[in-house]
């Protein structure tokens, strides 16, 4: 099947929806989303949106707390025309409909946390995420041309480079023509094809054994623009966060930072206090310091948490702004308001992605990347609670933007779209050894939290490439012998982003922000005040589904 529109969407957060409602604008757009449109990552983000609202904050003052954050790999121009623009596209948020928590007829209730010297954060009390989903969704529905596809899941990305023989992925003449999707309930491959497309599929969390993100996290996105010749950056910056409910039930539930914002107090099981000791914003500090924090004192303890202490924060107060949390940690057997709260770090946030300019521009000509997919120059080392969704937000809408000028180019981009094949099959069969693939997924996530996790060594990293490698191989041989399903693709996916996360962390050569290894423990400004860029640009087959017969080099 081929389904031909102005727009392609790879993902339904707020950077997608963002993007598909200013290009519906401008002609007709696809959005594809590998589950339902309402499961994606925006949906579980509890804490909320930083954005200057309140007369005391400014945008200087943003900028400087997400500088710090980033320790000094942001993009200083990125970050200012994101903190600088992100209070009116909130606006924007407000007016299409989204209802952020307020203070009577004071304005709205803001909210502090970890690394943020004002209080900032609009929240939604502590459904923000879903808040904001709803009201993108309901915004999408409106507009008759927009298509949404949902249970597609991307292959790979079809680009001029798959067409022409002259031209190499990652060359600077190559161009996005849409993609290949398995339609996860019909079992169809379907063929996308669009003047512009967009990747917004969120992160990777997934490939770590325990994560705060939905299952959806497989690190798509990063993989298929890889294999494409796009330019991937600082992936070995992989933010985990410091509190997520420690129970063998709770499937890694957060607890939102905004919880130490209000208050609450990590302690050790004996009650003691210990981020005091360790960074002058005690539990406010930011995530890559809690986190290490935390897996410090575990590691010397032997124990299998710590715990947040909420309880001298009034109960009514308590069960107000942190409804959900305090009714999923209710189900878990645990009253926040009467006692501290067992947490344990998780997979949360990938800093790294794929390279783009203050536009949300790829090296690849008409691809385009937002959210957290991405590397704008925005996070730097180290994400800056809240500003994830803003950055999404604003640069969706920059995006766009430029995807309008797109449009109008004319060129031969017609001639070589008639030229895209339909997905080619080749000689695949049904298999019928499925736990080849649960294995191999088990054996990622788990080698991946043992060996390149809040804590790195060169030693841990090295046994993790080889046993990477070697998977890969696995991955690669039951990829091209049998049907694709949705299993086999994130499986392959997951093993391409591990293996960046792990190159990226091998070739720094440093400690910085979420990245800490200890044969190299201090930060070199000298040499390693810049981002590390991994990109595939080698010969290779290009292969237009199962079909080799293309051949580069």
């Amino acid at each position: 099947m081929r389904i031909e529109r102005d727009f392609i969407v790879i993902g339904g957060g707020i950077a997608g929806l963002t993007f598909a409602l200013r290009a519906a604008e401008l002609g007709s757009v696809a959005v594809i989303t590998k589950d339902a449109l309402t499961e994606s990552a925006t949906r579980y983000a509890q804490g909320g949106i930083a954005s200057v609202m309140a007369h005391e904050d400014s945008c200087d003052f943003h900028v400087q707390d997400t500088l710090t954050a980033g320790r000094g790999l942001c993009n200083p121009d990125v970050v200012r025309i994101i903190c600088g623009e992100g209070p009116a596209r909130v606006r924007e948020l407000i007016e299409l409909g989204a209802r952020f928590s307020r203070m009577g007829a004071e304005g709205y209730d803001l909210t502090r946390e970890g690394g943020h010297s004002q209080r900032r954060i609009l929240h939604a009390n502590d459904i923000t995420g879903w808040e904001i989903q709803r009201a993108l969704i309901a915004a999408v529905r409106t507009k008759s041309n927009i298509e949404i596809f949902e249970h597609h899941m991307a292959i790979d990305l079809i680009t001029l480079a798959q067409l022409d023989s002259t031209i190499l992925p990652g060359d600077s003449r190559d161009e996005a023509l849409g993609l290949y999707a398995l339609d996860t309930q019909s079992k169809v491959v379907k063929t996308f094809i669009g003047k512009s497309t967009l990747l917004a599929t969120g992160g990777a969390g997934k490939v770590y054994l325990y994560t705060s993100n939905p299952d959806t996290a497989t690190g798509d996105g990063v993989a298929i623009a890889y294999r494409s010749g796009a330019k991937i950056a600082n992936m070995e910056f992989f933010q985990f966060h410091p509190t997520c409910l420690y129970h063998p039930e709770a499937k890694s539930f957060l607890i939102s930072e905004a919880v130490r914002g209000e208050g609450g107090i990590l302690r050790l099981k004996d009650g003691t206090p210990f981020m005091e000791k360790i960074h002058p914003q005690k539990d406010l500090a930011p995530r890559d310091v809690v986190a290490r924090a935390i897996d410090y004192e575990m590691k010397k303890s032997g124990d299998d948490c710590v715990y947040l202490d909420a309880t001298h924060i009034e109960g009514y107060r308590a069960r107000e702004r942190f409804p959900s949390i305090y009714q999923a940690c209710l189900s878990f057997g645990f009253d926040m308001t009467k006692e501290p709260i067992p947490v344990v770090p998780a997979a949360h946030y990938m800093c790294g992605g794929v390279v783009v300019d203050s536009w949300g521009r790829t090296n690849i000509h008409r691809l385009f990347a937002c959210g957290e997919v991405c590397n704008s120059g925005f996070h730097g080392a180290n994400r800056l609670a809240s500003n994830s969704l803003l950055e999404g937000l604003v640069l969706a809408h920059r995006a766009i933007e430029k995807a309008g000028e797109v449009l109008k180019e004319g060129g031969a981009l017609k001639h070589w779209m008639d030229q895209i094949p339909a997905w080619n099959p080749g000689s695949a069969v049904d298999s019928d050894e499925s736990v080849v693939v649960s294995h191999n997924w088990d054996e990622i996530r788990r080698l991946m939290w043992n060996y390149v996790g809040i804590v790195r060594s060169d030693k841990r990293l090295y046994r993790a490439r080889r046993r990477i490698e070697l998977l890969q191989d696995e991955i690669s041989e039951y990829y091209w012998n049998f049907t694709i399903t949705k299993d086999t693709l994130e499986l392959r996916d997951i093993a391409i982003t591990a293996s960046l996360i792990i190159e990226g962390a091998l070739q720094r050569r440093e400690s910085r922000g979420l990245h800490y290894n200890l044969d190299c423990p201090d930060t070199d400004d000298v040499n390693w005040r810049k981002d590390t860029v991994l990109q595939d640009c080698s010969p290779r087959l290009i292969t237009t589904g199962k079909n080799k017969a293309i051949y580069h080099g």
